[in-house]
């Protein structure tokens, strides 16, 4: 709890604006760590009279606490676990706003060969025969649950590894700079790993599968489980989310003129 509570207190600081209305989202840390919101919550506040207060943790987190109504709405990236939310009767429905892809992260000099290999799985493969450090979020994030998949995927299991697989439990910032210290690989969001600026030795070395693909969607909390929230501001949001507006400011978003994220929400 004390980690959210400072999650939320940073993303609060980092919203200047003075607004009419208040509602808050959970969002993952991989969005907030791209510097997305510092472009999109200005401009909210501007266009709709609205402060967006962000509480910033993992998917499987942000999930919990649209489950408890401790937030107005969510935006995440798991399709399985999202899906799940909306069956359960948690969230009206699932809106997909924007994506971007995951990549594999490691030293430069690439000692487990990632950076010739032909897809993800190959990569995994590789990385678990070289016994090369791997660094690991751990914390049930949308990231987490895709490395996991991926592992599988692969035919491997993250149970049981030894000491060079390194779940650490935190956000992809505090992950990220793990993997910079240890100069091990790690499997990052492309958004994340752009404005990362600690990034010592290592270099982006294995994309493009389409299994990496990684979209963000916006789930309103049910008002029928959870009277006390704000769906009338979630639905005023998720129709800006959803906007030309929006869509300019996301495709328009880049670092080092690389795009960090891609607008594909269907309009209404």
């Amino acid at each position: 709890m004390k980690t959210l509570i400072v999650a939320l207190w940073l993303a609060v600081l980092g919203t200047t604006a003075v607004a009419g209305d208040v509602m808050k989202v959970a969002v993952t840390t991989s969005f907030y760590n791209s510097g997305l919101a510092d472009v999109l919550l200005p401009q909210i506040a501007e266009d709709l009279d609205l402060e967006v207060q962000l509480l910033v943790v993992g998917t499987g987190q942000a999930i919990k606490l649209g489950q408890a109504g401790d937030v107005d709405a969510i935006l995440v990236h798991s399709r399985a676990a999202e899906e799940a939310f909306v069956d359960g009767g948690y969230g009206t429905h699932r809106r997909e706003i924007m994506y971007n892809d995951f990549v594999v992260i490691g030293p430069q000099n690439d000692p487990a060969g990632v950076s010739s290999t032909q897809a993800a799985s190959a990569a995994l493969q590789a990385i678990a025969a070289a016994q090369s450090p791997f660094v690991s979020r751990g914390d049930d994030s949308g990231t987490h649950k895709k490395e996991l998949s991926l592992w599988s995927g692969a035919g491997l299991k993250a149970e049981g590894y030894g000491s060079w697989y390194r779940a650490v439990g935190a956000g992809m910032g505090a992950a990220l700079n793990t993997a910079s210290g240890m100069n091990a690989y790690i499997l990052s969001d492309r958004a994340s790993w752009l404005n990362f600026g600690n990034k010592g030795d290592l270099a982006l070395l294995f994309s493009g599968d389409p299994v990496l693909f990684n979209q963000y969607a916006f789930l309103p909390v049910n008002p029928e489980l959870h009277w006390h929230v704000k769906s009338v501001l979630a639905t005023k949001l998720e129709g800006w989310l959803t906007s030309p507006r929006a869509a300019d400011l996301i495709n328009g978003y880049q670092i080092n003129g690389k795009t960090l994220f891609t607008f594909n929400a269907v309009p209404d």
